[in-house]
């Protein structure tokens, strides 16, 4: 239990979002453009927290070194910009635990590796995040996760030290962020991770296994 959090800060895609459908979405609309057959769902969604990187390598085996990379991510990202929020929704309890953190008088916010060309469109459509106190994304400083800044911009924001702040998300770069920035960390074993992902080698401070069990955290249930 930790009584002398001010505020929680999150990551997004696969922590409060379930982003993966559209992510999936907008990489499969480009093998259907070149006449190739559709992918299940399913191949898509254990890579959506790598981004286009990620898509593109389930979609056309693509890496970053290929020579086509940088027209396929951008082709990618334009698929995407057309339908970031169709199938995007926010996973199962998290709505409740936003309004349990407001009826506590915590803070809460954001800190994503999207960039903002994706993130302040998407949140600003997703009444979710109309109560955030700060949204910090992959390129908002010079550094993104695992670098701490985005997480100390994020506090900085909310007029808050690290120290009372609190950072949850679903990848390893998350924690090792949380842990330079001086923040506790709290692994979200749920989302695109599923059960096979070794979390405890992560060394968060703490795992939860859905989004409202971070209130027995923080004492608040």
């Amino acid at each position: 239990m930790w009584t002398q959090i001010r505020a929680v800060l999150f990551d997004l895609d696969g922590t409060l979002i379930d982003s993966a459908p559209d992510l999936g979405a907008a990489a499969d609309k480009m093998r259907t453009d070149r006449g190739l057959p559709s992918l299940p769902y399913e191949s898509y969604r254990p890579m959506a927290g790598a981004g286009a990187r990620g898509m593109l390598g389930v979609g056309f085996g693509l890496t970053p070194e290929s020579p086509e990379f940088p027209a396929m991510r951008e082709e990618f990202f334009q698929n995407y910009e057309r339908c970031m929020t169709q199938r995007t929704y926010a996973f199962e309890g998290v709505a409740e635990l936003i309004v349990s953190l407001q009826a506590a008088s915590m803070a809460w916010g954001v800190v994503t590796n999207k960039s903002m060309r994706f993130t302040d469109p998407l949140t600003r459509q997703m009444p979710l995040f109309a109560s955030a106190g700060a949204i910090v994304s992959g390129d908002t400083t010079p550094h993104a996760k695992p670098h701490p800044a985005p997480l100390l911009e994020a506090a900085a924001r909310m007029g808050l030290s690290p120290q009372h702040c609190i950072y949850v998300g679903d990848d390893e770069r998350d924690i090792i962020a949380g842990k330079a920035a001086g923040m506790k960390t709290v692994a979200a074993c749920y989302g695109y991770l599923g059960e096979s992902s070794e979390t405890a080698h992560w060394q968060a401070d703490a795992q939860i296994n859905s989004p409202m069990e971070l209130l027995k955290l923080l004492g608040k249930r």
